[in-house]
């Protein structure tokens, strides 16, 4: 909640004009705009790339035109604007260009030769790939969205215990990192940062993982993310 409340803080700052808030949500989200930048291009970029340039500048775009009224989180709307810079990007690279991308660039023409059109049939369809990313991810951990069906427990203050259990582990680098490489929550570790018996650890393993897995990524998993962050 605190990284949700602390990015949202440097959001309205950045929007007010507050130059370092904005160099700072930028320079927080790098590798996330690389990523999508990549993911969008069908291959892995550098910096150096101008694919990887119209996608920084598509971000501190969003940052200016993100409309919190529409009930999409952040990342997913930067996400949205990154691919749809992009895609029109692909599209006139294919076409000869009357100037270069650092002529425009420079003269500011970036904006005008661009445009952005986000429907509701693309905020929905982020979500369903979010949705689908989020399956191919818990795949690896040995797990489907059917395994997570009763995995929830029923009762509130059992539920506020292990999403508990789940933050800290987001929080822990040392122990995300042992999640990731392993595969299998570090139980042992758990119950001695947490003071959760490892039998009641076990028994919401499912549960743990699944959010777990969404604190840690929140720039990948925004929609769920957010519905985690409020329930």
């Amino acid at each position: 909640m605190k990284e949700l409340e602390d990015r949202e803080h440097l959001l309205y700052l950045a929007r007010t004009g507050d130059r370092e808030s904005r160099d700072e949500l930028l320079r927080r989200h790098l590798h996330f705009i690389l990523l999508v930048a990549s993911a969008s291009s069908r291959r892995r970029l550098q910096w150096s790339d101008d694919a990887a340039s119209i996608a920084l500048i598509a971000f501190n775009e969003a940052i200016d035109v993100y409309d919190e009224d529409r009930g999409v989180p952040f990342p997913a709307f930067a996400r949205l604007v990154i691919k749809c810079r992009l895609t029109d990007y692909y599209r006139k690279e294919s076409q000869p260009p009357a100037e270069s991308f650092e002529e425009m660039s420079a003269t500011g023409k970036l904006g005008a030769t661009f445009s952005i059109k986000l429907s509701e049939a693309d905020i929905v369809s982020e979500r369903r790939e979010e949705i689908e990313r989020f399956q191919k991810t818990l795949m690896k951990y040995g797990m489907s969205f059917r395994d997570l069906v009763g995995a929830s427990p029923k009762h509130k203050d059992a539920r506020m215990n292990l999403l508990r259990v789940a933050r800290t582990l987001a929080g822990d680098y040392g122990l995300m990192t042992k999640l990731v490489e392993t595969k299998r929550l570090p139980l042992n570790e758990l119950s001695l940062a947490t003071g959760v018996p490892r039998k009641t650890l076990e028994r919401g393993r499912r549960y743990i993982l699944a959010t777990s897995l969404i604190m840690g990524f929140p720039d990948e998993f925004p929609y769920l993310y957010s519905h985690l962050m409020y329930c």
